[in-house]
């Protein structure tokens, strides 16, 4: 039985009618049978075997590569603007992911608790492999940006997809392992992006670091092809769904949250760069984008169970807790990977391949200690101080980081690099493995989707904050080093890094060279500032020991208002 000394604060009630119990498994047909303690309840049957390899294989492989076309463009955005003279468009390049990414998520979780796993997965494989297919063959800015928005959509599936498809071919007590494991391949494809995309510019084309998605593509299809993905709970045939699909998908919800998402992303880049903060323009986007996320909130509360995204589920500590922890984990991964890259191209004038390289303590860090906090959560059993502990020690290290001048001796940055890879590392997985551990499978997919779309909001608010960070202190310091340097600020800021030792040298360089390290480590506060925001939201996520969960837990369908204090509505 669930533990009755929960709080309803910590974690989900159980309704112990709807409940699977994780009693000893049984092997039949060689599948693995969870069996119910309710008779009438049908028995979860897990694939074994080869089967079960390929399809973990392939979601790994997935999640690896949507990962790694999220850091892939940061070394191979300088060739991109020179080939379609589009150095305006540089934000976009990055942006237009995330927001398909971001605007599609929602609608992808209540596509997946309605649709098969498994082909509802393909589908938005398939958009992901359409959308890098454009980006390698764009012959535009225009058709580039297209492309990214187009794999972005094709993403979102793909993220919340491989953390529904674990949930449901693996038993509970197994998940947190393979889960660490599978983070940490994607940490791989996050962390080796600037090396694979430097690789590829210098020797190949830039090109390829999208075509590379295609034939990976077709080992990921054809292993999910030929396999069966065992589904939480029985699903109406999709014809049936389809002749509801407006009431069912809430495409309504849909319509309002993609263009709340867009004006707020568009408000946060213009703001700054293209326009002033206190613009028309920005506010009007920020105001616009507040206006109808109200409305979008009031229409799910009309909608209630029916909704794309059910507003009790939000109620709930853990939800909230897990997605807001994410919010900022996600963020306090990219500041460090995009403006580390920039350091070590500007003062050690590093190509796009070397500073790849000289970031490998950061991407051994958070590989390493992703599948490590994932395998010794599954021993242990608890989470929460692998949540606390990276975000003490991520902290310290962006701390570190934000000593960084020129003359930082080698051992230094090695040494911040690793303390700030290991922070990031032990926060990436546990998020995950709390709400595959209390929410029930069949709700996984729209839990998984909210947590995943406010992790891609914050990614990009970061991004895009770090950016206005970074500029602003650039152009002010280099401004408080007019004397020494003869060229004007918006000269050097517009050439570029790679270019800087083209415009100056000696003496001019050095206070160039001091500038930008100074830029960097302002851009290193926010770093400290995501990385403590993750200690605070994350005690939400409860004091929990997945090693004693006897029962898939699951929320009820009663009101909080309700005689029953500890339950929680879910849609």
């Amino acid at each position: 039985m669930a533990e009755t000394n929960s709080s309803p604060l910590d974690e989900p009630p159980v309704d112990s009618s709807k409940t699977w119990q994780n009693q000893p498994l049984e092997k039949q047909d060689g599948a693995e049978i969870s069996a119910s303690s309710d008779d009438g309840e049908p028995k979860r049957q897990y694939p074994s075997g080869l089967a079960v390899t390929l399809i973990l294989t392939s979601v790994t492989l997935a999640y690896f590569l949507f990962f790694l076309d999220l850091a892939v463009i940061s070394t191979a955005t300088p060739a991109i603007t020179s080939q379609f003279d589009s150095l305006v468009d540089v934000g976009w390049y990055g942006g237009a992911y995330q927001l398909g990414s971001a605007a599609f998520q929602p609608l992808s979780g209540k596509i997946y608790s309605r649709f098969s796993i498994k082909w509802t997965f393909l589908v938005f494989f398939v958009i992901f492999e359409v959308g890098s297919a454009i980006c390698g063959a764009a012959h535009s800015s225009a058709m580039f940006i297209v492309g990214r928005v187009i794999a972005g959509v094709g993403s979102a599936g793909v993220a919340n997809g491989a953390v529904t498809t674990i949930s449901a071919v693996l038993p509970t007590q197994k998940q947190a392992l393979f889960m660490g494991l599978n983070m940490g391949m994607g940490q791989v494809g996050l962390a080796t992006g600037p090396i694979i995309g430097g690789a590829f510019t210098t020797n190949v084309s830039w090109r390829w670091c999208f075509y590379i998605n295609l034939p990976l593509g077709v080992i990921v299809g054809g292993f999910l092809l030929f396999n069966t993905i065992p589904e939480p709970k029985q699903k109406d045939p999709p014809l049936q769904i389809l002749s509801s699909t407006i009431k069912e998908l809430d495409l309504p919800g849909f319509m309002l949250i993609c263009p709340a998402v867009v004006m707020f992303l568009l408000g946060l880049q213009f703001g700054g760069n293209q326009y002033a903060w206190d613009s028309s323009v920005v506010i009007g986007l920020l105001v616009g984008a507040g206006a109808t996320f109200a409305v979008f909130l009031v229409w799910e509360w009309r909608q209630g169970d029916n909704a794309m995204v059910p507003l009790a589920i939000l109620k709930h500590r853990v939800i909230w807790s897990a997605a807001m922890t994410m919010f900022f984990s996600l963020s306090s991964v990219l500041v460090a990977d995009f403006y580390i890259a920039i350091y070590f191209q500007a003062t050690h004038d590093d190509t796009p391949l070397m500073s790849g390289v000289h970031m490998l303590p950061i991407t051994l860090g958070i590989v390493l200690f992703t599948m490590v906090s994932g395998t010794l959560i599954s021993v242990l059993g608890y989470y929460l101080p692998f949540l606390l502990a990276g975000g003490v020690i991520s902290s310290i290290g962006y701390g570190l980081l934000s000593t960084l001048s020129p003359t930082t001796p080698i051992a230094k940055w090695i040494g911040y690099q690793v303390l700030y890879g290991v922070g990031s590392g032990c926060t990436t997985a546990a998020p995950y493995i709390a709400i595959q551990s209390l929410v029930a499978p069949e709700q996984i997919p729209l839990a998984m989707a909210i947590i995943i779309f406010w992790q891609n909001i914050g990614a990009a608010a970061s991004l895009i904050a770090a950016n206005a960070i970074f500029s602003n202190s650039l152009r002010s310091e280099l401004q408080k080093r007019a004397a020494q340097i003869s060229v004007s600020p918006d000269t050097i800021i517009n050439v570029g890094v790679r270019s800087i030792r083209d415009l100056v040298s000696g003496s001019e360089l050095t206070a160039v060279l001091a500038a930008y390290a100074k830029s960097i480590d302002k851009v290193m506060y926010l770093g400290i500032a995501v990385s403590i925001a993750v200690l605070v939201f994350s005690p939400g996520l409860g004091w929990k020991d997945i090693r004693k969960v006897k029962e898939l837990q699951v929320l009820t369908n009663k009101s909080p208002n309700s005689d029953d204090k500890d339950s929680a509505v879910i849609g």
